[in-house]
């Protein structure tokens, strides 16, 4: 189980989102909040395609940090890990235009998507039981709110 006196390892830093991993309740919504924040003043100015690439550079060191503190501490996905929405949540965002209401949207989309699993996402949520599984399904379920939002913000500022 990863603690908050954990905090001081890079690694369990970086899973938690500086921390937000411990806060309760829910902290996959805490993480999720946090990542929202951090786009919405951080990412959201730039372009999808630069977007898209913090989403794959920080998912992929993500998986791999994963990787090494689950072998290390022998842990599951626990819920203090939140990288997953991190890494979700900003990809659900990645098309959207910086809007109070496109936000909240994508927010409450993708928490719903990541709470009841639906299709694919619980699948790969069941199956997979590594860093990979840990951050795989939170990316799909962030996919799936770009893939209904998008279009929607796409079609709404024509």
């Amino acid at each position: 189980m990863l603690t908050p006196r954990l905090i001081m390892q890079p690694s369990v830093l970086w899973l938690t989102a500086a921390g937000l991993g411990f806060l309760r309740p829910a902290p996959g919504t805490w993480g999720s909040l946090g990542a929202l924040v951090f786009w919405w003043f951080f990412l959201s100015s730039l372009s999808w395609p630069v977007q898209l690439g913090i989403v794959v550079v920080y998912f992929l060191l993500s998986w791999w940090v994963c990787e090494r503190l689950v072998a290390r501490l022998g842990i599951q996905d626990e819920p203090q890990i939140v990288a997953d929405e991190v890494a979700g949540m900003w990809l659900a965002l990645i098309w959207l235009p910086q809007s109070l209401e496109w936000a909240l949207a994508a927010f409450a989309l993708f928490r719903l998507a990541d709470i009841f699993k639906p299709g694919p996402i619980g699948i790969l949520d069941r199956r997979l039981h590594n860093g990979l599984g840990i951050m795989a399904d939170d990316l799909l379920a962030g996919a799936l709110c770009a893939a209904v939002l998008g279009p929607m913000a796409f079609y709404w500022s024509i």
